[in-house]
């Protein structure tokens, strides 16, 4: 026997009715509160420890001068990098997962990742490049990636499978692209390659924040606006038309703005792993709602980013790892999972 969902109905003063889903919405204030936990206890870990108390009350304005320094300058505008980075996978994974109609249709798997650092790799190893030179060129990379893709999945439209086994292709070139700039790179540009491309929040502060924290003020409200129509998408193009949604033009907006999510997101922090492909699935089966589950999804994020960046500090001792480490471990198992589950129902 099915359970019939708890849902709410709310009605504005203009006559409009929103129908809430109980659980959905317990699922996002759950969330919010494991990432606001995570941050406040990342933000007490190091070699200076804090207590949860001192850091709330720090961020508060009731720290002493050395408080202060050590949240404000050094710890919270890692832990706001991270929570943005989180976000901004999480929704570009539900947007590029609902757009291809495929669970596998994630930036790690599409090559965006890749094209990003075959961006960061070119500064590095051919311009010697600083970092805001290194992060444009992350940036510039995943957009003309997400692009390049694009093209060649167009015919008629871009379609779910073609766009993935498109963007598997791509990411195949673009791999082999970024080993042969590190074979041309001398022993310190291969270094700090490396290093870059493991995906890191060590160093991250305010010049990394307020772009991001621009980006996802300008593309989440209308990424948001068209949730209604990604889900009238994921019946079928027929249908959508049907119901007066204009697919072509959507999807391609839709497409755009998850790019620049992910593309700017990876600028920022580097290649972090499968944050995008697992976000978006845990989230579904938390709420256990039909369609793209945005919100869910940037929440899950976040909150993912944040508690993998506290493990990389924490559980390995004094050997502290990059947080892309951790990510690539979780989700190349996830990912495993998810690729025999898709076998066991005859969907792969």
């Amino acid at each position: 026997m099915k359970t019939q969902r708890a849902h709410r109905v709310l009605r504005t003063p203009g006559g409009f009715s929103v129908r809430v889903d109980v659980r959905a919405v317990t699922v996002v204030v759950l969330l919010l509160v494991a990432a606001f936990a995570a941050s406040v206890v990342l933000i007490g870990t190091g070699d200076f420890e804090m207590s949860s108390g001192d850091v709330l009350t720090t961020l508060f304005g009731g720290g002493n001068a050395m408080q202060e320094f050590v949240v404000n300058q050094l710890r919270l505008p890692r832990v706001l990098v991270g929570l943005l980075v989180g976000a901004a996978l999480g929704l570009g994974g539900a947007l590029f997962q609902a757009i291809s109609r495929n669970p596998l249709g994630s930036p790690d798997v599409l090559g965006l990742g890749q094209g990003a650092t075959a961006g960061a790799l070119t500064v590095i190893v051919l311009m010697s490049g600083d970092a805001t030179e290194v992060t444009v060129g992350a940036l510039v990379g995943g957009l003309a990636t997400g692009l390049a893709i694009y093209v060649l999945a167009w015919k008629r439209g871009v379609h779910g499978y073609r766009l993935v086994l498109v963007g598997i292709g791509v990411s195949a070139i673009v791999t082999a692209v970024n080993g042969y700039l590190l074979t041309k790179a001398d022993l310190v540009d291969a270094s700090r390659a490396v290093v870059w491309m493991t995906g890191s929040l060590n160093g991250r502060g305010w010049d990394q924040v307020w772009p991001l924290l621009v980006l996802c003020a300008v593309l989440v409200p209308p990424v948001l606006a068209g949730g209604r129509g990604l889900r009238m998408m994921e019946m079928g193009d027929d249908v959508s038309y049907a119901l007066g949604v204009r697919v072509e033009r959507l999807r391609m907006l839709l497409l755009v703005a998850a790019v620049l999510l992910v593309a700017t997101a990876t600028a920022a922090a580097g290649p972090v792993s499968f944050v995008a492909l697992t976000a978006p699935q845990l989230a579904r089966r938390l709420t256990r709602t039909p369609g793209p589950n945005l919100v869910p999804s940037m929440c899950m994020g976040a909150a993912l980013l944040v508690t993998a960046d506290w493990a990389s500090q924490r559980l390995f001792g004094s050997d502290q790892l990059p947080v892309g480490v951790v990510t690539g471990v979780l989700g190349g198992v996830y990912l495993l999972w998810l690729l025999v589950t898709e076998r066991k129902a005859g969907r792969i």
